[in-house]
């Protein structure tokens, strides 16, 4: 039998494309929006029959974005997963939305869907620095896209804030972060602001007409941020990621033994993503989007036609593959397993995996990294301690080959 998946969709479309991003998007292919979904469709029901129809225990339509396409096109691509996977009953299944791009119908089409997590790219509600970042919605149109989401029935909700600015006023963050809070989100993901080769953001600064951001400025904004959203009530669960709510606990604290045993003491955590950080079986449909089966990596055509020209034609999407080999394998299980600061890495999945333990594959690194205070080794497991998430990279490059 096959393991559960998880399935991820990429939709590319945008109304427009912001400076920084460097995602597979693009802006101004509407007449692609019909062939495109079509082509997803045909995708997903080939791998769901090439796979016998396994179980998949989450979706995530991500991009892009998602809610550019039509409705009607979503729910033929979301009917296809149903068809060709053994969608579980309590599946979360996620959807990105623009807040510039829905209204409350649109919210409503999406329950309809049965998806019943949204991820809304706010980013900020300072109009200043919305305009910097090139996004198509103002702060009070985010409040108002919230509220159609809560009012079609959305009851776990994730925003997405970007901090790191240049110059960026550390009064502005605090204001965004006390709005994000007053509004209630189950979830929230703060991302420091990077520059990525060939976005219109790199060409800016290489040229001189836009500063680098300043790492020093991002790291206070992010302390900022960890404790105001802890006073709030808000966990953080992995480096860039808060939930909201402690299950079965009324003084809100999570006990180390609930840590050690679990992680399911911590509600609207993003269950698709703790795939990726565990490094558990995801299958990608779509132009660019990625795929991962313990020793194999594979990944799509990034261009839109190509991809379904190649779907059409009867071919397979697929533009490259790697196979991982074991040392790259522990490598990797360790430094996206770290992002998770409250669970870290446990020793009992590392040697279920690998056969081996941790302080037998990587005994060395672990000791240093807590001699320097940037590990914690509990008798079960290694994590992060709260300095070391501000020099996550550092840490992370201990453990991959030829660092």
């Amino acid at each position: 039998m096959h393991p559960p998946v998880a399935l991820y969709i990429h939709v590319p479309f945008c109304a427009a494309r912001c400076p920084y991003c460097d995602f597979n998007t693009c802006a101004g292919l509407e007449a692609l929006f019909e062939p495109y979904a079509a082509a997803l469709v045909a995708e997903i029901r080939r791998a769901g029959a090439a796979l016998n129809r396994p179980s998949a225990r989450t979706i995530f339509i991500g991009g892009g974005t998602p809610t550019a396409l039509p409705p009607a096109l979503l729910a033929r691509v979301l009917a296809a997963c149903r068809g060709a996977f053994e969608v579980a009953t309590d599946a979360e299944i996620t959807g990105e939305a623009n807040p510039g791009t829905v209204d409350q119908a649109r919210f409503a089409a999406l329950r309809e869907m049965e998806v019943n997590r949204l991820s809304m790219g706010v980013q900020s509600f300072d109009d200043g620095e919305l305009r910097w970042l090139g996004r198509i919605h103002t702060a009070e149109e985010a409040v108002t896209a919230f509220a159609a989401a809560r009012a079609a029935g959305f009851d776990n909700i994730n925003l997405d804030f970007i901090f790191g600015l240049p110059n960026q006023d550390p009064a502005t963050w605090d204001r965004t972060l006390a709005q994000a809070i007053d509004l209630g989100p189950e979830h929230l993901s703060l991302y420091s602001l990077t520059v990525e080769d060939g976005t219109p953001l790199a060409d800016q600064v290489r040229r001189g007409f836009i500063p680098k951001p300043d790492d020093d400025l991002a790291a206070d904004l992010y302390l900022a941020a960890c404790e105001t959203l802890a006073a709030a009530g808000y966990v953080q669960y992995e480096i860039s990621n808060w939930a909201r709510g402690i299950s079965e606990s009324a003084n809100q604290r999570i006990s180390e033994s609930q840590i050690r045993n679990s992680q399911s003491a911590i509600r609207n955590q993003c269950r698709h993503n703790l795939v990726y950080w565990r490094r558990e079986l995801y299958l990608g449909f779509g132009a660019g989007a990625h795929s991962f089966a313990g020793e194999r990596r594979w990944w799509n055509v990034r261009s839109v036609p190509a991809y379904i020209q190649r779907i059409g034609g009867g071919k397979s999407p697929e533009a490259g593959r790697e196979t991982i080999e074991r040392r790259l394998a522990m490598g990797e299980t360790l430094m996206l397993g770290l992002r998770l600061v409250t669970e870290g890495v446990p020793d009992a999945r590392f040697e279920a995996r690998f056969g081996v333990g941790l302080d037998a594959a990587f005994g060395p690194q672990i000791r240093r990294l807590v001699a320097q205070g940037l590990l914690e080794r509990l008798p079960d497991r290694v994590r992060l301690t709260p300095t070391a998430r501000l020099l996550g990279n550092r840490v992370f490059a201990e453990f991959l080959p030829g660092e």
